[in-house]
């Protein structure tokens, strides 16, 4: 199950992921990380022969594990470590996390939009599904990372294919004093696009071949509830960290009109208003902290 939407619309999402192709495709070695990763009978050693054919790719991971962000109690200095300490798991989503990075870098679209804020936002909820998760003991941590990182991926879809029908939403879009919008950007994207971003983005993650939880996330991380109750963790983790975020004003916000979270998204996780405000307080360090790692 992925986004609901018509033959249209899935033919255009087919048709644009299909013209970018030279940004849709993740690196070879990304790929075949996330091969060995989900062969359960794949070692540390097997993907520790992979990434060391891949000096950038060690020196991220070395970093990310390093970081105050993982507060580990001291220095890790060999791949191989990381890899036993992390788990192949949070290896591979860092390998992921890494490869995303280039294709944020899009500049400035319009006065309204640019990939710059776009990927803070994404970084930030990252980091707020990493704390939501360690918060609720919910034992996804790395796995809510990326998808807090993917989730809006469909918007850099439509810059890359539909640059001028991009422009065209934003010039549409009307926002209020505080910053939050007052026009819908689904709406307008399905205007002007002819899908909107979660279509887009749970299309690049199909031929990605990425886990279907990841589709899911990026298909209705503004409506989990919609999801089949056995998949909606990870997207309500996901709908939250979005509020969040915008509320503290890290980045874009085009798409949450109202930071207000529903009881009921909340109740999924079984979280509660002492544990979100938690979350909003720490926010703010450990998002300096992973932005840190990104460079």
């Amino acid at each position: 199950m992925s986004t609901i939407i018509s033959e249209e619309q899935a033919q255009i999402v087919e048709n644009a992921i299909k013209g970018i192709s030279h940004i849709a495709t993740l690196p070879e070695i990304t790929i075949k990380i996330i091969e060995l990763v989900e062969d359960p009978t794949s070692t540390a050693q097997d993907l520790h022969s992979v990434i060391s054919n891949d000096p950038a790719l060690c020196s991220r991971i070395l970093k990310v594990v390093n970081s105050a962000f993982y507060g580990l109690p001291r220095q890790i200095g060999s791949i191989n470590r990381a890899i036993v300490l992390l788990g192949l798991n949070a290896v591979k989503n860092i390998a992921i996390a890494a490869s995303l990075t280039k294709l944020f870098r899009g500049g400035d679209l319009c006065p309204s939009f640019s990939a710059r804020d776009l990927w803070i936002h994404s970084v930030a909820s990252a980091t707020c599904c990493k704390l939501i998760c360690d918060e609720m003991k919910l034992g996804l941590p790395d796995e809510a990372f990326l998808s807090g990182l993917i989730h809006d991926i469909g918007i850099m879809v439509e810059m890359q294919a539909m640059r001028d029908k991009l422009v065209e939403v934003f010039s549409n879009m009307r926002y209020d004093d505080d910053g939050s919008p007052l026009t819908n950007l689904c709406e307008l994207e399905e205007q002007y696009c002819g899908a909107d971003h979660t279509a887009f983005g749970s299309g690049l993650c199909e031929v990605w071949k990425f886990p279907k939880s990841f589709t899911y996330v990026t298909g209705y991380h503004h409506n989990p509830l919609v999801l089949p109750e056995r998949n909606r963790t990870l997207a309500s983790i996901v709908y939250i960290a979005d509020r969040v975020t915008a509320e503290i004003g890290f980045g874009f916000r085009s798409d949450v009109a109202s930071t207000e979270i529903e009881s009921g998204i909340l109740a999924e996780i079984d979280m509660t208003s002492e544990q979100l405000n938690t979350i909003k307080e720490k926010l703010p360090q450990a998002f300096e902290e992973i932005e840190a790692t990104f460079h």
